[in-house]
């Protein structure tokens, strides 16, 4: 399997490398910085504006995943930006990595009503982001699929993932490394194509 990574640096994003290449996939991964990327991945050093580079690392690619995020709490707009990079530069399948927080299928009570509220003041930035990426990546004539895990942990991956497509999952944290190991295994599903996906640990 040959993927592109954007957000290579990133938490998701490392994991993502890391497996890949445990599994014997051809990975490049675009990064903006080359000296904070370390695995040993074909690496292309590119901005989300570098149309032509960006176009040459997703070329010929079965699969671009992107796990960009916001590195603090301001305005920001660098998860819709990633998305719409990777889809003008010629992507075919992306994945996306959303978040959950800001949706409230499947939900209970108190999630719903006071957890999530009281998130919102703090991640309100990073969530509309990301809802703005999924308006765009959904609206894409690419063949898509949208992860939301919840809040994200360190630790090795555990394989305990629990999924739905119709609502979140009742689990509040997944370790980066279930992520990763997860848009892998979608890469290839085709139950996952067009789909949104909540998961978290099971």
């Amino acid at each position: 399997m040959k993927i592109t990574v954007l957000g290579a640096t990133g938490g998701v994003g490392g994991e993502v490398v890391k497996q890949a290449l445990e599994r014997g996939w051809d990975v490049t991964a675009v990064v903006r910085d080359a000296a904070r990327f370390t695995q040993p991945a074909h690496v292309v050093v590119a901005g989300l504006r570098d149309h032509d580079k960006l176009a040459a690392a997703i070329e010929g690619r079965d699969a671009v995943i992107s796990a960009v995020g916001s590195r603090d709490r301001g305005p920001t707009t660098v998860c819709v930006d990633a998305a719409r990079a990777a889809i003008d530069a010629g992507a075919k399948r992306l994945l996306v990595v959303s978040a959950s927080g800001m949706h409230t299928e499947g939900d209970g009570f108190f999630t719903r009503s006071l957890v999530k509220p009281l998130l919102n003041t703090f991640l309100k930035h990073g969530w509309a982001d990301m809802l703005a990426m999924e308006d765009v990546v959904t609206a894409s004539g690419v063949d898509w699929t949208v992860v939301r895990p919840p809040m994200l942990l360190n630790g090795p991956r555990t394989g305990k993932v629990a999924s739905r497509l119709d609502g979140n999952v009742r689990t509040f944290t997944i370790r980066r490394a279930d992520v990763a190991a997860y848009l892998l295994d979608a890469v290839a599903d085709p139950t996952l194509i067009r789909a949104k996906v909540s998961i978290a640990h099971g």
